[in-house]
């Protein structure tokens, strides 16, 4: 029976999102590019036919990721978009007759970091990530180690506010010495230099940044009102002039036959550059006409990416196995013959579920086809069957759970992949959710870690592990803690490390031997520490530590904001949870579904007994987003720039539980502005209504 088209767009919702933060948020990729934007072509020709699915949480209302908070948010002044992609010259034809120009800027798609630089007076006052494409990550002191970068504009027409954006990334070259000095060093290589450009650029150290040769090339401007040139290229010769670092390899065409062209000639050189690039970018040359095609919901009509057909390599397939995540959702992966392809090493590729394999018509011991799709992720495109010597086997798709032997369906009608029915006893489960709930987008808790969540569920010894569920996670003690020794999990696959010997890894985790004695690590008692400090995080944060499924952060504020507490969620109707803004039908029957199980009823009371947090203190009840007496009420106040006490969750969490409300934008019913360095246009607009403006300083004297 086919998926209904709510189903589809609910699991489509989920997958992107996931990606979505792996890519953006933990530098890492999931899916090959190829895979992501099929996911996404899915999703947009569905909500096209059904709007009325759409919801808040879903990736076609946004564009990318959103700020990580281990640094500090930076709201762009113009928005960063996203870019249409084209696979093939037909594509590409029908993109430029929709836009009916005829002069293009081609250039090449660098696979790095977008970056955004704000000169104001030619100083360089802050550098951030694309972030969710409004706010960003402020990256500013490692930005400036980048000796390409001027701190200061050079020359003539150089605007009091100006906003450059570009591209942070690795030379070939530099990628590879990288790698092989962390091999010297006993760490771990990057994946791939785009991988490698983000981790550096995220450290909390500049002087590691500082240590590694990123460079930039810049390809454009955001903020700068009434610039004075006509054409995109005209603003390439002026931002050269000014010092900054501009690629040679631009061209200005006639035609689509021109771009055609220079695609053709750069990807029989791709390999030849100094850095990776997956495709080219064409743009409208015409600044006006760039003007009067405009937006779509999350990328510009006047220009689209090129993207080459990915790499193939022939390997064999030496087994498909089977891991179980967070949800329950059993998914088949292959193992491969180690091979070279794209720069890397490949030993597993994407399976993604049962029926894709069988599509695939792949056999255990075939030579098959591997394709790096994007320079990223390897997939599987199928078998060589001309080579088979008739030992190969079929796979056969497990009835029952790898880890605990429970069964594996369907979990709705329609559903094609498999979970875990055991949701709560499943080792598997268990793992990938208390790791969850340790990441930075959920309890922020430092200690833990994908090894420590092997640790306390899964260890070697004792034999009966401390969490049997999430439950008792806040009831942890050091005594549970010192006995643990576990195998250290490769959180790809869920299968042990091996050490030089070839033997799995054993690490005693929680403890060591200090003059024969045994006592805590460092990581035992923070992770203690961290797991009382977490009790009190904000309620939207608890919310996405249950693991419901489709209920991300942005689904998880607005429950907290408008019910308050979480006994108030669980107590609405389908009707009460669906009216929230960015909730909608399948995740209020995602939410009501979830309370209806007995150990889930048992988590929530546990973490309560615990002292766990489950409410917004002085919330009034649901649809009340203020206290009635609390310092700020009935108070609109909006938060903007760079702050150095507050993280943009504390100081908002601080302005509801007192009786405001944390808006978004300024108006002339905001009761106060406060502004941290590096304010944008939000002061600006603040200044000019005549809006008072505080720093974070005398916002804290309001709360004494």
């Amino acid at each position: 029976m086919p998926e209904k088209p709510a189903q589809r767009i609910a699991y489509l919702v989920d997958e992107i999102n996931k990606h979505r933060r792996a890519y953006y948020q933990e530098n890492t990729v999931l899916v090959s590019d190829a895979e992501y934007d099929a996911l996404m072509s899915e999703l947009e020709l569905l909500e096209s036919k059904h709007p009325e699915l759409i919801t808040g949480d879903s990736p076609t209302q946004s564009v990318g990721g959103s700020a990580n908070e281990a640094f500090s948010p930076v709201e762009h002044l113009e928005r960063m978009w996203s870019l249409d992609n084209a696979f093939n010259d037909e594509e590409l034809k029908a993109w430029a007759k929709r836009v009916g120009e005829e002069r293009f800027l081609c250039e090449l798609k660098i696979d790095g970091l977008a970056i955004n630089l704000r000169y104001e007076k030619g100083e360089l006052v802050s550098a951030a990530t694309r972030g969710d494409g409004v706010v960003g990550e402020d990256v500013t002191n490692n930005v400036k180690t980048i000796k390409q970068i001027p701190h200061r504009l050079k020359g003539s027409k150089i605007p009091d506010v100006v906003e450059v954006r570009g591209e942070i990334f690795f030379g070939v070259k530099d990628f590879a010495n990288l790698n092989a000095g962390l091999v010297a060093e006993g760490k771990a290589p990057f994946a791939n230099p785009r991988n490698s450009a983000s981790g550096s650029l995220r450290q909390k150290d500049s002087s590691v940044t500082a240590s590694r040769p990123l460079q930039m090339l810049v390809h454009g401007v955001g903020a700068w009102p009434d610039a004075p040139f006509k054409n995109q290229s005209d603003l390439y010769e002026l931002l050269k002039s000014w010092g900054l670092p501009t690629s040679t390899r631009y061209e200005v065409v006639d035609s689509i036959e021109g771009v055609i062209k220079y695609i053709s000639q750069f990807q029989a050189q791709r390999h030849d550059l100094e850095h990776e690039i997956d495709g080219v970018v064409v743009k409208v040359d015409s600044l006006s006409a760039q003007k009067e095609l405009g937006f779509t919901a999350r990328a510009p009509r006047w220009a689209v990416a090129f993207k080459y057909p990915p790499e193939q390599v022939n390997t064999t397939l030496l087994d498909i196995r089977v891991s179980v995540g967070r949800t329950g959702r059993a998914t088949p992966y292959a193992v491969v013959e180690p091979i070279k392809v794209a720069g890397s090493t490949v030993e597993f590729a994407t399976l993604h579920n049962q029926d894709v394999v069988k599509a695939k018509g792949i056999l255990i011991g075939d030579t098959v086809v591997l394709r790096k799709a994007g320079d990223v992720i390897p997939e599987i495109l199928g078998p060589v069957v001309e080579l088979r010597t008739g030992k190969e086997r079929a796979f056969v798709m497990p009835t029952k759970c790898p880890d605990c032997n429970a069964k594996l369906a369907p979990s709705t009608e329609g559903d094609v992949d498999l979970r875990c029915q055991n949701s709560e006893g499943c080792p598997a489960q268990l793992r990938e959710r208390v790791a969850y709930i340790g990441s930075r987008g959920v309890l922020d808790i430092e200690a833990l870690g994908y090894v420590a969540a092997v640790a306390l569920t899964q260890p070697l010894e004792p034999k009966v592990a401390p969490l049997k569920s999430e439950a008792k996670l806040f009831n942890l003690t050091m005594d549970q803690l010192l006995p643990i020794k576990t195998h250290v999990l490769d959180p790809d696959t869920g299968l042990p490390k091996l050490d030089e010997n070839g033997q799995p890894k054993v690490v005693q985790f929680f403890s060591k031997t200090v003059k024969g004695e045994t006592v805590p690590s460092e990581v035992a008692i923070k992770l203690l520490k961290n797991l009382e400090e977490a009790k009190t995080k904000p309620l939207w944060r608890i919310i996405v530590a249950l693991s419901i499924r489709h209920v991300g952060p942005v689904a998880a504020r607005s429950l907290a904001t408008h019910f308050g507490s979480l006994d108030n969620i669980f107590n609405a109707t389908e009707q009460e949870l669906s009216e929230v803004d960015g909730v909608g039908t399948i995740l209020a029957q995602s939410l009501l579904e979830w309370i209806k199980v007995d150990w889930h009823k048992e988590l929530v009371e546990s973490w309560r007994k615990s002292g766990v947090l489950l409410e917004i203190p002085g919330h009034a009840g649901p649809g009340a987003n203020v206290v009635a007496d609390g310092v700020f009420t009935g108070m609109s106040i909006v938060v903007t720039g760079t702050l150095q006490n507050y993280t943009r969750e504390n100081i908002e969490e601080l302005i509801i539980s007192n009786g405001g409300k944390a808006a978004s934008s300024v108006s002339k019913n905001t009761a106060f502005v406060v502004a941290g360095t590096n304010a944008g246009s939000k002061l600006t607009k603040a200044e000019a209504l005549g809006v008072p403006v505080i720093s974070e300083e005398e916002f804290a004297l309001k709360l004494n």
